[in-house]
């Protein structure tokens, strides 16, 4: 560091330095591509990596420092906790403790929200809270039905529970584990496993009593329960029946030859002939006079799918979901098919494809009928709309492939409460293999880091996590954004960026006591996290943070905790954590509705983390 850049209150700012530049032109663009998100941000970072050490004169990172963040303990362990996650999730643990909350609660919607809230917080200290959460949207799923409640009014609770919970120990968020880090190499104090257990628990209970209450009142009821699948997705007036004339151009072709002759936007949903249903896969059936089709088309298009391709309307055109269920005493179906929600995880490897590049009809062996967005409902052109995370695909599917849906990893089955491949009988162990990595890096025995690659070895070593499942249960972007994003820290303290940023606090901010600028950097950084990562900003506001409270003489220590705890209150926007993506289709949410719930809750949480920090740790 430059010791003559540092400033005491009432001081000048000291002047821009050439290398001070080249770092905040960089911060700036990373920023931009965060926010507008052209290319994943894993992509970004690595960007900003390469950056900083093809700038090594002016950034001061040479390339061994560049790649350090691939070496780093806090990505190393983050690596090693997601496969831990995966262990308690193949295991089924939180699947049961659901289904106990469905059966035992489940008439009762004050007690039924309290427990929910109670599991998302309170797992999401020990595993991942994207399984958690994954988990638990088919669980509220469950909860609504029986008591007739809205999904919508209990899926941003269990999002926002999810992130508070994870501010229960070291382990609860990649960010704790990325804060810790940075703390150990600034100021020489990692967090211990249960270093600010207590403010979490101030925090989450805190979340929980809003949520019961006020925040109750703000949620709206986007989703109706009454509604059949078909009516919550506004598919009445896109689904019909129309029978094969005799001179139809479409006789003697194959269905996917038929729908690629289509001059219209359209999708051969169900073929029923003389009594018998066909559904996916559709792909050998040859239309014949007399079928029946039921199509997935807008009005103007079925109007002209009827003229040119010698179509007329069945007599009873009107198609209900006991129909697509194949729930009709005179038909018989050939394969049993029913309608289900499938929702894309935020690490979904479809991410960015289309239905069309994926060939997702003949993949998944399932027809998709509408994409819900949040509060937008798609049926035009869904084969040209590009995948995001928290997308929900209302499908037609066979059993058989609904499981295939719920045991892949890219996506979420909205209605299954229970998976068929769940190991029960690993449970005691997985929860032993957790329990053990905790203990030993709270009791000092062995860092953190090493317990968590002995629980990895552990989990395989009792088929907890079998061998093949170990890569595919990390979430890699999230490991490559932390190594891309480590060198940048570094950089912001070596060319002395982070100083300057501190001395304009410390001058603009004279007349702010301590605590009044603790608050300030919580706020600040719970509003940027809101839309960049909270990886990202813990890197670029902890050097911050750290050279004002030296300059002011308070404890940095203090200062570091806030920012850390900011990080994982992204609670305004549905892009500002995943999990709130993963709730955004499900729930139908409009994009202001976190606003709406988020933003009041943030500004409690800025008073609560503040004074919390203070009574525990001074400032």
């Amino acid at each position: 560091m430059d010791a003559s850049l540092v400033v005491q209150a009432g001081g000048e700012i000291p002047p821009l330095t050439t290398e001070i530049l080249v770092i905040f032109a960089i911060i700036a663009l990373a920023l931009v591509l965060f926010i507008t998100e052209p290319v994943p941000i894993d992509i970004v970072a690595i960007a900003v990596l390469v950056a900083l050490v093809v700038l090594e004169p002016w950034t001061q990172i040479d390339p061994a420092t560049g790649v350090g963040g691939f070496a780093s303990s806090a990505t190393v362990t983050v690596l090693a906790m997601f496969v831990l996650s995966e262990g308690i999730r193949r295991s089924g643990l939180i699947n049961i403790i659901g289904t106990q909350i469905a059966e035992r609660y489940g008439s009762n919607p004050f007690k039924q929200l309290l427990a929910v809230l109670g599991l998302s917080g309170g797992t999401a200290g020990f595993i991942n809270n994207t399984p958690v959460v994954a988990v638990m949207i088919p669980m509220v799923n469950t909860l609504s039905r029986k008591t007739g409640i809205s999904p919508s009014k209990l899926l941003i609770p269990v999002s926002y529970t999810a992130m508070l919970g994870g501010m229960l120990t070291l382990i609860g968020t990649s960010t704790n584990i990325l804060a810790s880090d940075v703390s150990a190499r600034l100021i020489g104090r990692p967090f211990s496993m249960f270093e600010f257990t207590q403010l979490g628990l101030l925090v989450l209970v805190t979340g929980i009593i809003y949520l019961m209450t006020v925040g109750r009142l703000l949620i709206p009821e986007r989703i109706k329960m009454s509604d059949e699948l078909i009516e919550g997705f506004e598919m009445t007036e896109y689904l019909t029946e129309v029978v094969v004339t005799e001179d139809s151009r479409l006789i003697g072709k194959t269905v996917p030859d038929g729908l690629a002759e289509l001059k219209v936007e359209a999708d051969i949903v169900q073929l029923v002939r003389n009594k018998q249903v066909f559904s996916e896969p559709l792909a050998r059936k040859e239309i014949r006079a007399g079928d029946v089709l039921v199509l997935r088309t807008d009005q103007e298009s079925l109007l002209t799918f009827i003229e040119s391709e010698g179509l007329e309307l069945a007599p009873d055109a009107e198609v209900d979901e006991d129909q697509l269920r194949v729930e009709d005493d005179e038909l018989e179906p050939v394969t049993d098919q029913r309608l289900v929600e499938v929702v894309i995880s935020p690490e979904a490897s479809v991410l960015g494809q289309t239905l069309e590049t994926l060939n997702f009809r003949q993949r998944y062996d399932a027809t998709v009928l509408a994409i819900r967005r949040g509060g937008e409902i798609i049926h035009a052109r869904m084969d040209e709309r590009r995948l995001r995370a928290g997308d929900t695909l209302l499908i037609q599917a066979t059993e058989t492939t609904v499981k295939r849906f719920a045991n892949d990893r890219d996506f979420i089955v909205a209605q299954e409460l229970t998976l068929p491949d769940f190991r029960y009988s690993k449970m005691p162990l997985a929860i032993g293999i957790v329990v053990a990595v905790v203990a030993l890096a709270a009791l000092e025995i062995v860092p953190i880091l090493i317990s968590a690659l002995g629980g990895i070895v552990a989990m395989v070593a009792t088929g907890c996590v079998k061998p093949e499942e170990v890569y595919p249960s990390v979430d890699w972007s999230v490991i490559v954004l932390l190594a891309g994003l480590i060198p940048l820290g570094v950089a912001m303290e070596r060319t002395g960026a982070a100083e300057w940023l501190a001395s304009v606090i410390v001058v603009y901010g004279v007349s702010l006591s301590p605590v009044v600028l603790l608050g300030a950097f919580y706020l600040f950084t719970a509003l940027i996290t809101n839309v960049v990562s909270n990886n990202a900003s813990v890197v670029l506001m902890i050097p911050v943070a750290i050279d004002t409270a030296n300059a002011i003489g308070a404890d940095p220590f203090s200062f570091v905790l806030a920012v850390t705890f900011a990080a994982s209150t992204a609670m305004m926007t549905p892009i500002g954590y995943q999990t709130n993506l993963m709730v955004y289709g499900p729930g139908g949410y409009k994009f202001t509705d976190f606003f709406r719930v988020g933003a009041p809750l943030q500004l409690l949480l800025t008073v609560v983390t503040t004074l919390g920090i203070v009574a525990f740790w001074g400032v």
